[in-house]
């Protein structure tokens, strides 16, 4: 093997695909990315066996095909130590592969590529259409409430629906649930549900800074999207995900109706003196007033008050404030309204007209 090309365009497929090398692997052949040359097609990939992404670039010139892995984050700043408009050439030398540029030269150990792991083609139960907009949103308005390192791994990751004239993105760390939905053309093959893991939505969400549209491949293992030059494979957590429509409360008795920014100001400034380990702060609803409290062992307390349009009996509900805030931070509408049922049951938090997201916070005693 061996090609020449510019800095620049060696240097953003091994960026691209980089985020998946793990600092410490259990298999050495994890630390390195797949060189792949065809024709003048570059292609590098990068795997921790969970997440795999492929990066290709169209080189200047035909180089010699061939293939060999080489250490990934060695190669990466090697390449960013380059000057911006350095010309590179690499070839495989025995057992080395040598980079040079200008008077510099490098000689990296390889591995072997028949003994790097890839995914083959993805066994497609649905194949979506979508721009890398909606995607983002989708991810970005429920990622937060996925579980951590949970013993009940199918919450270690986020949920994907599909059917029902719909996408949807669903998680959970069973103490809040966060729903969004984005509206699809009729799909053929009825409804699919697959779980995402964490790193997997980590390393699609990092991807998705373009505009451009992108194809979604569901597979019953894995998940696979084409964005641009760039191919990420996931595989997926093999769990049954709980029936989160249980847990959306039915129609509430009791609004409140307040302004998003007013809102998270006031929780913000109590969750200040809030308990650090349980960070619980009281609402007291009340017609045209909500009274926020938070106290701390220190004998340190908190108290705000703000003008809101409530309807409904006078309630006194404990909250983790920081689930409160992360669900206020992703309502897109000025005005956002909360639904409670009584003192003791789950808060939903949606904008006022219902559409675009939702999100469920249970309640703490305090």
């Amino acid at each position: 093997m061996k090609f020449s090309t510019s800095r620049s365009t060696l240097l953003k497929p091994v960026q691209a695909v980089i985020g998946v090398v793990e600092r410490r692997q259990t298999m050495p052949i994890l630390a390195n990315v797949l060189l792949v040359v065809k024709g003048s097609e570059l292609s590098v990939t990068a795997t921790d066996l969970e997440v795999e992404l492929v990066a290709k670039v169209e080189l200047e010139k035909a180089g010699t095909p061939g293939e060999i892995t080489v250490p990934g984050r060695k190669l990466l700043d090697i390449c960013r130590s380059l000057p911006d408009d350095a010309s590179v050439q690499l070839e495989t030398d025995g057992e080395r592969v040598i980079l040079k540029s200008g008077r510099s030269r490098f000689a990296l150990g390889t591995l072997p590529a028949a003994d790097f792991p890839v995914v083959e083609n993805v066994q497609a139960a649905h194949n979506l259409e979508l721009s890398q907009t909606e995607l983002r949103s989708l991810l970005e308005k429920t990622q937060f409430a996925m579980a951590q390192q949970d013993v009940r791994y199918y919450l270690n990751g986020l949920l994907l629906e599909t059917g029902k004239k719909a996408i949807r993105a669903v998680a959970t760390d069973g103490h809040r649930l966060a729903v969004c939905e984005l509206p699809m053309a009729d799909q053929k093959g009825g409804t699919q549900q697959v779980i995402i893991p964490r790193k997997g939505v980590q390393e699609l969400q990092r991807l998705l800074t373009g505009e451009s549209a992108l194809s979604l491949t569901i597979g019953s293992n894995h998940i696979r999207a084409t964005i641009d030059d760039i191919r990420f494979t996931s595989k997926l957590i093999d769990g049954r995900f709980p029936d989160y429509e249980k847990v959306i409360p039915k129609p509430q008795a009791n609004i409140l109706k307040a302004d998003r920014n007013v809102l998270r100001g006031a929780l913000q400034r109590a969750a200040i003196l809030s308990n650090e380990k349980y960070r619980g702060v009281r609402l007291d609803l009340t017609p045209s007033m909500l009274r926020i409290q938070a106290n701390n062992p220190d004998q340190e307390e908190a108290r705000d008050e703000i003008e809101v349009e409530y309807k409904g009996e006078p309630i006194e509900i404990g909250f983790n404030v920081n689930y409160l805030l992360d669900a206020l931070a992703a309502v897109d509408s000025e005005q956002v309204q909360l639904g409670f049922v009584d003192a003791s049951s789950s808060c939903l938090i949606s904008s006022p007209d219902g559409k675009g997201a939702r999100y469920v916070v249970m309640p703490m005693r305090l």
